[in-house]
């Protein structure tokens, strides 16, 4: 089992740069894709990034290809997503994910783990 932490949220303007962490405890991060999730309010949950145990593959969200980086350091149990350009759609509760298959998805329910979330405001 693994519990996931994330920070970093926070209010930002439009075109500006935020990056999240999401920490995870437990001595199996290596063993884990790790995904991205964001919530608007009213709206389903969607696909934002994710990652593959090694690092070595990613898959991003056509509306944020481009400004979204998803990253990994193993040996900080940490995902991070570095996210630049914002604009206001980009509003919304983020959540990092925890799967434990070997590949890289993109559906919510394929994960196994999720974060608290934080909150992602941009404002225009």
């Amino acid at each position: 089992q693994v519990q996931l932490v994330e920070s970093g949220g926070g209010l930002v303007q439009a075109g500006g740069s935020l990056r999240l962490s999401c920490a995870a405890s437990g001595r199996t991060f290596s063993s884990y894709v790790m995904g991205w999730f964001r919530q608007a309010l009213g709206k389903e949950r969607e696909f934002v990034a994710a990652i593959s145990r090694s690092g070595a593959r990613t898959k991003y969200a056509d509306s944020v290809k481009g400004r979204f980086t998803i990253s990994r350091d193993n040996a900080k149990n940490t995902v991070y997503l570095q996210m630049i350009s914002l604009k206001p759609e980009d509003t919304a509760v983020y959540y990092c994910a925890a799967d434990l298959q070997f590949v890289v998805v993109t559906t919510p329910n394929e994960y196994d783990y999720w974060g608290q979330g934080t909150q992602v405001t941009v404002s225009s």
